[in-house]
């Protein structure tokens, strides 16, 4: 186990301790660090005594569970700072600080698009997110969900059926399957895609979590379809994160007698994107037309190109936020000095820029 990783671990363990507030806190000192850190030093990140005593000692069983259920095979435990965290859930604000990831992590980072809708779908809808998920599998477009009933198990259903990938974000730990009778669905998504949670791997479903599984949907994705979706529904509520991440929101419109399409019906009304073809989508979201050998050429030129690139660890660790010198020499546990010779070079290059309160990634770079 890396030390690194038992450190993730332990801040997740922290009680009360948000997305946002572990964000501040690894903004300024990389998890591991945190161990030679004076209590005055933790307080001053935000941490309450209780926190602190959490931290120091934390409960080992729950890391030792969640490291025996990361070792059998295909799963995975993503950090922030892991290269296979993806870029556009990264960008959120509060993006989870770990994932949990049964299957194919990398496919967390191919252009996705969510769709969402009624667990209570017509048969047109249901039949419609059939269509629309299997069609955008043909264009190598990763269909992304939450596993519920109704829309959700249809979409990922069409894009298997599409021979495609798909994404499931689950409202529970990955270990409790929810619904239940998606547990076969559930089976063919780790084979063809990856099944995703925040959560410990134990953790039942409950209704607090659904909110929370939604904001990762909409953050993995380039945009949202919602294809029916009640007036209170937790579709609207993915659409409306969507629209706050600066995401496209999509519709397909419903009939105005169906109570199941007024929340569709009314995003359109709200301005979201009507839509009645894959197409349409495609045209308005240019980055998810591209097809995966493209894609995997790209990926793979951009992977070569990284190695290329003078100071590999230091370039990693300058990201879209200020990050200050110091922070920096301590994350690569180099000196100030050698740290300020390696950024001036990059900077001449044109892969890091000074900004106040220290550097950030250029285009470029």
């Amino acid at each position: 186990m890396s030390r690194e990783l038992e450190w993730w671990l332990r801040l997740a363990a922290v009680p009360r301790l948000g997305s946002q507030a572990v964000s501040k806190i690894i903004s300024r000192h990389p998890p591991h660090k945190l161990e030679s850190l004076e209590e005055i030093e933790l307080a001053a990140l935000g941490l309450k005594s209780t926190q602190i005593q959490a931290l120091r000692q934390p409960d080992f069983s729950i890391i030792d569970k969640c490291l025996t259920w990361a070792s059998a095979p295909g799963r995975h435990i993503i950090s922030l700072t892991d290269s296979r965290y993806p870029y556009l859930l990264k960008q959120i604000s509060g993006a989870p600080p770990l994932l949990f990831v049964d299957g194919d992590p990398h496919i967390l980072s191919l252009p996705q698009l969510a769709i969402v809708g009624s667990r209570h779908a017509s048969n047109d809808g249901l039949s419609l997110a059939h269509a629309f998920a299997k069609e955008l599998a043909a264009h190598d477009v990763v269909v992304t969900s939450g596993l519920a009933l109704g829309i959700d198990g249809r979409a990922h259903r069409g894009a298997l059926d599409g021979k495609g990938k798909t994404i499931a974000v689950l409202g529970s730990g990955l270990e409790k399957i929810y619904p239940a009778r998606h547990r076969q669905l559930s089976d063919d998504i780790r084979d063809n895609g990856a099944l995703v949670s925040e959560l410990w791997p134990w953790s039942p479903p409950k209704p607090a979590f659904f909110p929370r599984r939604n904001r990762i949907i909409s953050g993995l994705s380039a945009g949202v379809l919602v294809v029916e979706a009640a007036m209170k529904s937790g579709s609207l509520i993915t659409a409306r994160l969507a629209l706050e991440q600066g995401r496209d929101v999509f519709a397909l419109p419903g009939s105005i007698h169906n109570p199941h399409a007024k929340g569709s019906n009314g995003l359109i009304k709200q301005g979201a994107f009507l839509v009645e073809s894959v197409d349409e989508i495609l045209e308005q979201v240019g980055a998810l037309a591209g097809c995966a050998i493209n894609h995997q050429l790209e990926v793979a030129q951009a992977q070569v190109l990284q190695e290329e690139l003078p100071f590999p660890e230091l370039l990693a660790n300058v990201g879209n936020e200020a990050r200050c010198v110091d922070v920096l020499a301590e994350i690569c546990d180099e000196p100030v000095h050698e740290i300020m010779m390696q950024l001036l070079e990059l900077e001449l290059q044109g892969l890091v820029t000074a900004v106040p309160g220290g550097y950030v990634r250029t285009r470029r770079g």
